[in-house]
Parts: C-alpha cells; sequence; structure tokens
C-alpha cells in the first residue's frame, strides 16, 4: 500500500503563536504515527515561489495521513495556526 505524505509550505507570521500550534501538531503526529521528513531547514526555489518553512509528514497510507489532518486533535492546532502563517497544505499519496 503506497504511503500517505502531508506537505505544508509556509510563511509564519507570529512565530509565539506559530510555535504553540507546532508543539499542539506535534502531539497529535505522535498519536497518529506520522514520520517527520522534513521540518523547516534550509531551503530554495527552484522554480516558481517559495516559502520559508517547509514540512514534509510521512504516513502509513493516504487514509492515516487524512485521518490525522481531520483528527480533532489536528483542527484544535490548525485553529491555532491560521492566525499565524500563511500557506498551503496538501496530501499526496506515495507512488507504489
Amino acid at each position: 500500500m503506497p504511503k500517505g505524505y502531508i506537505i505544508v509550505r509556509m510563511t509564519v507570521t507570529d512565530p509565539d503563536t506559530y510555535a504553540a500550534y507546532a508543539e499542539m501538531a506535534s502531539a497529535g503526529m505522535r498519536h497518529h504515527g506520522a514520520k517527520p521528513l522534513v521540518r523547516g531547514g534550509r531551503c530554495e526555489a527552484l522554480e516558481g515561489a517559495a516559502r520559508p518553512r517547509n514540512v514534509v509528514l510521512e504516513f502509513d497510507s493516504y487514509e492515516a495521513a487524512r485521518a490525522y489532518y481531520f483528527s480533532p486533535e489536528y483542527q484544535a492546532a490548525k485553529a491555532k495556526r491560521l492566525p499565524a502563517g500563511i500557506g498551503e497544505v496538501v496530501l499526496v499519496e506515495g507512488a507504489d
């Protein structure tokens, strides 16, 4: 079964609030078995616009990743994140 990936590209506008979000989201990640592959770090735009914060989370399946995103734990964290940054969050199924 292919893995599921949540990819986040974010420009943080309120670092203190975003830090509280990250703590809440991390607890949900542990609960849902997420494996962080990328959390910040050096990046550069090779094509198109870039964002300074990038996160890639790996899950056992697309369904597991989706369950994490729509879980009560993550939805509470998301409510904290919304006023603290601007960005995109996508769910992608991995290759077989």
